[in-house]
């Protein structure tokens, strides 16, 4: 396991790297990045991008997501994956927006996760892109980065993982840290082909190790 310095050291050579990380989710205010980031569950921001615009244009306020008819909805986001399930909740939660919150999206994490299709994940992106507040939400890029460093544990679940970065990392980085963690395993820790032989930080990853090993025994 990486040392908080180690650690620090790792989120320097990221940062000099993706300095420009941010939210990759098409948005101009709070509702349509909470929209966006419910689409994008186990789907890929890039695909998301390609139906909010459309989606924005016809749809301006909790409201408008409740009068259409479901059906309408589905056929609106019909290209991204689980899209019926997604209407479902959109418009769910678009009635717990004006019921409860005045139409508005509300700030904390918790009030955030009472509404439908909302995870810790998605709140914790909402929380932090909208409202400025510190979170480190845990995506697939994340938690595989976290785990193949040394960040966190390979047996770790999510929330684990989550408490993990939050301990080694200083409160004010947490949401730089989420931002530029998404983007290193997004475009060179990824899932399948990791860039180890190029990457700055080969030589504090065991994992990029042993796969440097495994290649060059293969050719050896």
């Amino acid at each position: 396991m990486l040392t908080k310095t180690q650690v620090q050291e790792a989120l320097l050579h990221i940062g000099d790297m993706f300095p420009e990380a941010e939210c990759e989710l098409t948005h101009t205010n709070p509702f349509e990045l909470l929209i966006a980031v419910v689409l994008s569950a186990q789907c890929t921001d890039a695909l998301v991008n390609k139906v909010t615009p459309g989606l924005f244009e016809k749809y301006k306020k909790p409201e408008d997501y409740v009068e259409v008819s479901q059906e309408e909805l589905e056929q609106d986001i019909r290209s991204i994956g689980l899209y019926r399930n997604k209407a479902k909740n959109i418009k769910k939660l678009s009635q717990s927006l004006i019921e409860q919150y005045n139409g508005k999206v509300p700030q904390t994490r918790e009030e955030l996760m009472s509404l439908a299709g909302v995870g810790r994940k998605t709140a914790n992106v909402v929380a932090s892109v909208a409202f400025h507040t510190p979170a480190i939400a845990v995506d697939t890029h994340v938690e595989r980065v976290s785990k193949r460093l040394g960040i966190c544990r390979w047996k770790d679940n999510v929330r684990e993982v989550e408490e993990t970065l939050m301990k080694k990392i200083p409160k004010e980085q947490w949401a730089q840290t989420h931002h530029r963690l998404i983007f290193f395993g997004r475009y060179h820790c990824k899932a399948k082909s990791p860039q180890c032989h190029i990457c700055p930080l080969l030589d504090m990853c065991r994992e990029g190790q042993k796969r440097m090993k495994k290649q060059e025994a293969r050719h050896g």
